[in-house]
């Protein structure tokens, strides 16, 4: 196999992996606060860590995965620590208990997971059954002098930790002068930050602390789940860009204060997904969920299929017309797939190279669009039917874009007009006029059929969207 490649946040470059232990790969990702639904944006970076989980195994890696979900200390502004906890703010909203908003909203993540296919986790926490540890490792921080405590609140002194900020390229001065509010008064340094919170009067989630009743803050939980499963440390933490701060880059100095060591080696954040040029985000309402895509007449696996057309690490632009051109081709892919032949084991020249080919794309720092140019070229590729069919079989257990589910074509009845373009068509690549042949495909293809070339003459396969 390759060499894998990973773009480590931690250092801004690309770099070689190597884990921690060979041929074994731990991994923790950020998942979901569950005060509201999870929408199309939050799971492009759920999205990229399942494509990183699948591709790391298809590359011959056992992977354990742990990804958490947030049931308190999520505030509204976690860079001030301040404004409500965002469980709670929906609870009283919606008139239920904090635990119901919780498990309401994880049922519904995991439904629209598993309509996208995602691998559910090894592992997956909630934050408010891992309170104990979490006291345990501020008290650790406590111990080792990182911390200080004023009304009952546990804040983490920036300033003692000396390579802080160490993930996002900023400096202590910068962000000093960048904070736009009213410093808190009772920080030493703006960008300190609540390890643990004082529960106000009436606040339903609270627990006995050797500071007083409170909640944790956001930061700590996720350092005290992962380090609950990788103790000794992990090789690979995900998420999106917005979490790289202050989430990630407070985990940082956490994690590594309480341990004394680097407790993650490498850092991998997905960019964001944009609706009319703005992120998709819960606040503002800009949103589109999962199970709406099928409401809207869509497969949500071409909400999947759409992914492959760029790198993780760049902005991809949603709009309907967009996932109407990738389920115009998923279905055009399903269709052709499909129909090969059974699968027989690859064993020729050029099915070998274009499964190196394959391997080697997601070893370069998970190239998912030469990966999805490699599936649409090995379905024309000039080798055996059953060579190309064992090829996408194997390469649909990184990409679950149930290459193989049948298209439904039949049903659709085709418009005689339609049916005279086809056969213009036959008639001017006969006579060699692929000019005029390329012109019809055109006005096929716009009126919303994909256009194929078989033995028999033009094939149209009716494009949904």
């Amino acid at each position: 196999m390759p060499e894998i490649q990973v773009f480590n946040t931690l250092g801004r470059e690309k770099q070689a992996f190597t884990p921690r232990t060979p041929g074994r790969v731990t991994m923790y990702s950020c998942g979901p606060t569950v005060y509201k639904y999870s929408h199309i944006g939050n799971f492009r970076s759920y999205l990229m860590s399942d494509f990183w989980v699948r591709a790391l195994q298809y590359l011959g890696l056992e992977v354990e995965q742990a990804r958490n979900i947030t049931d308190v200390g999520h505030l509204v502004d976690d860079t001030s620590d301040s404004g409500e906890d965002k469980v709670l703010a929906a609870a009283r909203a919606e008139g239920k208990s904090p635990e119901e908003i919780a498990q309401f909203y994880t049922d519904a993540f995991h439904a629209d997971a598993a309509l996208l296919r995602m691998r559910p986790p090894d592992h997956e926490p909630r934050a408010t059954e891992f309170v104990p540890q979490m006291i345990e490792l501020i008290q650790a921080l406590e111990a080792k002098g990182y911390t200080y405590t004023c009304d009952g609140n546990v804040f983490f002194d920036v300033q003692k930790k000396r390579d802080y900020p160490k993930l996002s390229g900023n400096t202590l001065d910068q962000l000093q002068a960048g904070f736009r509010i009213e410093p808190d008064p009772r920080k030493h340094h703006p960008a300190d930050f609540a390890l643990w919170k004082a529960g106000e009067e009436r606040r339903l989630q609270v627990w006995d602390s050797p500071w007083g009743p409170g909640f944790p803050g956001w930061h700590i939980e996720c350092s005290a789940m992962s380090l609950h499963y990788f103790p000794d440390g992990f090789d690979i933490h995900t998420g999106g860009v917005d979490n790289i701060f202050p989430h990630h880059e407070d985990e940082i100095a956490q994690s590594d204060s309480a341990e004394g060591r680097q407790m993650v080696k490498y850092w991998i954040h997905g960019e964001f997904l944009q609706l009319g040029g703005l992120k998709m985000a819960k606040s503002t309402g800009n949103i589109i969920r999962v199970s709406e895509l099928e409401e809207m007449g869509f497969d949500p696996l071409a909400f999947r299929y759409l992914y492959l057309e760029a790198k993780y690490r760049t902005p991809l632009s949603f709009s309907e017309d967009v996932l109407a051109a990738a389920q115009r081709g998923l279905d055009t892919l399903r269709a052709r797939a499909s129909r090969l032949a059974p699968a027989v084991a690859p064993e020729s020249a050029e099915a070998t190279a274009l499964e190196g080919r394959f391997a080697a794309a997601l070893a370069d720092d998970l190239d998912l669009p030469q990966a999805a140019a490699l599936v649409h070229e090995t379905i024309r590729a000039n080798i055996a039917e059953g060579e190309r069919r064992a090829l996408l079989e194997r390469w649909d257990s990184v990409l679950q874009l149930d290459l193989f589910r049948a298209v439904d074509d039949a049903a659709v009845e085709i418009p005689s007009a339609i049916l005279d373009l086809a056969r213009q068509r036959d008639t001017a690549r006969a006579a060699r006029d692929f000019g005029e042949a390329d012109r019809l495909r055109g006005a096929m293809e716009e009126a919303g059929f994909a256009v194929e070339d078989t033995p028999d003459g033009t094939r149209l396969v009716p494009r949904r969207g």
